[in-house]
């Protein structure tokens, strides 16, 4: 079975946040891949930058990892330098066009995010006979994005497998 990942980076960011924990997402490779005969297709991470130097250690680890990061500036409100604050970089239609262009190849997808815009692409991906799978946690997504849904898995449930701890070598070195 050929499976694609992809991580909205800022929606997870504020799931994790809420958990009082953060995945590893090399544990969560190990996890999407441990049922027989599983094979990742694709693995995306999608995040916003403040700067193209922004977050350069984690998003090379991710790129050693296999993943593809597609990033895109954070948008920038407030005229004066210290009143400057960063809003969301909305990276939905890369998700959607990268999905929509694996599909084809791809027998199911893990969607780690908690947009609603999200849940025509849900949709669509079924109607295309991809299993899609939610990831996220209660309180932090849409019902109707969970509804469009083939499953659901509540990250919350998932920390004993995937949790980033200190026991393990860092997932993301700096060089």
């Amino acid at each position: 079975m050929q499976l694609a990942l992809a991580v909205d980076g800022h929606s997870m960011f504020y799931v994790q946040q809420k958990l009082g924990w953060f995945f590893d997402p090399r544990r969560l490779l190990a996890y999407a891949t441990a049922a027989p005969g599983v094979e990742i297709s694709s693995a995306f991470w999608y995040t916003g930058l403040k700067d193209p130097t922004d977050q350069r250690p984690f998003r090379d680890a991710l790129t050693s990892l296999g993943f593809t990061v597609r990033t895109k500036p954070l948008r920038e409100v407030g005229g004066e330098a210290d009143q400057r604050q960063f809003a969301r970089a909305n990276l939905d239609v890369e998700i959607a066009i990268d999905l929509l262009a694996i599909a084809h190849r791809t027998d199911e997808v893990w969607l780690l995010s908690g947009s609603r815009d999200l849940e025509r692409l849900v949709e669509v991906l079924r109607i295309k006979g991809l299993k899609v799978v939610l990831v996220s946690t209660d309180g932090m997504v849409p019902r109707e994005l969970r509804n469009a849904a083939d499953r659901f898995l509540d990250l919350a449930e998932l920390r004993p497998q995937l949790e980033k701890t200190e026991q393990q070598p860092p997932a993301f070195g700096r060089s």
